[in-house]
C-alpha cells in the first residue's frame, strides 16, 4: 500500500501541472490573396500559443481580429505588433504573436484592407 501511495503521488502532482507546464501551441495562418488558411482558428482558454503569421504574396494583409486581442493577453513583446485589434502583415512577411488564450467563445477575423473581406477573406476564431 506505500508503495502504491508513493507511486501515485507523483502521477497526480505531474497531471496537475501539466497543464501550467505545457509548451506554447504553435497556430499557423496564411495570408493570401483573399482568404486565410486554415479559415477557422481553434484556441483553449488560458492556453499559451505562439500566433504566427504568414504573407508570402507580393499584396499587403492584414489579421483583423479586436475582441479576440483585446481578451487574450497579448505577451509585452508582442503589443506593439498588435494596434486596435489589428496586426498589419507586409507583403512576404511574418509576424509571430504571443499570447494567451481568451476565455471560450466565438470572434470574428478579417483583413480590413479594401475589399478583402468582401472576396472571401475572413474568419472564424474558436477558443473551447
Amino acid at each position: 500500500m506505500r508503495i502504491a501511495s508513493f507511486l501515485i503521488l507523483p502521477l497526480a502532482l505531474m497531471a496537475s501541472s501539466s497543464v501550467s507546464g505545457q509548451a506554447p501551441g504553435l497556430v499557423e495562418v496564411h495570408l493570401s490573396s483573399f482568404r486565410f488558411t486554415p479559415r477557422t482558428l481553434v484556441f483553449d482558454h488560458g492556453r499559451s500559443y505562439t500566433l504566427l503569421l504568414v504573407n508570402r504574396t507580393g499584396a499587403g494583409h492584414d489579421f483583423t481580429a479586436p475582441e479576440f486581442f483585446a481578451r487574450s493577453r497579448v505577451a509585452t513583446a508582442s503589443q506593439r505588433l498588435v494596434e486596435g485589434g489589428e496586426v498589419e502583415v507586409p507583403p512576404r512577411h511574418v509576424r509571430e504573436i504571443r499570447l494567451v488564450a481568451p476565455p471560450a467563445g466565438t470572434y470574428s477575423l478579417k483583413c480590413s484592407h479594401s475589399l478583402h473581406k468582401f472576396f472571401g477573406m475572413s474568419g472564424t476564431i474558436i477558443v473551447r
